[in-house]
């Protein structure tokens, strides 16, 4: 018979389970408000999936890599835009076609949040800027690997 805090130690030390996140796997692209946002997206592996967005607006190009998965901070959204260093936002929430991810000390944004519905993938960040909130989304159709916008 175990006791409870015999119990308590087991559960404390217990691997994190990874979530699934094989719904993010594939190619995205958002066409929406006169620009051409991509995000390409690796299947887990070892419950790590890599990514990459190229935005094209007002004939400007902007990039971000990405990964999802293990972190010394636990499960994770890690961002490099532009290449800068990573910034980790913890998984925070998690279903079968949702993630959340927070970093309560990045100055914007404070979380990150992917949802899948069928063919369409939708990307949110939110948090405040000078005490408002705010925040940006994308919403991304399934595409074939570098589809482009129509000109």
């Amino acid at each position: 018979m175990l006791t409870a805090a015999l119990a308590a130690a087991l559960f404390q030390t217990a691997p994190v389970a990874t979530p699934d996140l094989s719904w993010i796997a594939g190619y995205w692209l958002d066409c929406s408000g006169g620009r051409e946002a991509s995000e390409t997206w690796s299947d887990p592996r070892a419950g790590l999936n890599v990514g990459h967005a190229v935005t094209v607006e007002n004939g400007r190009v902007s990039f971000e890599v990405s990964h999802i998965g293990p972190t010394a901070q636990g499960f994770a959204y890690v961002a490099q835009p532009g290449g800068v260093p990573p910034t980790v936002f913890v998984l925070a929430e998690s279903g079968p076609a949702r993630a959340v991810f927070a970093n309560a000390e990045n100055d914007f944004p404070t979380r990150v949040i992917y949802e899948r519905e069928g063919d369409a993938l939708t990307a949110r960040i939110e948090g405040e800027i000078g005490g408002q909130a705010r925040s940006m989304e994308w919403k991304f159709t399934a595409a074939p690997l570098n589809t482009r916008c129509p000109a």
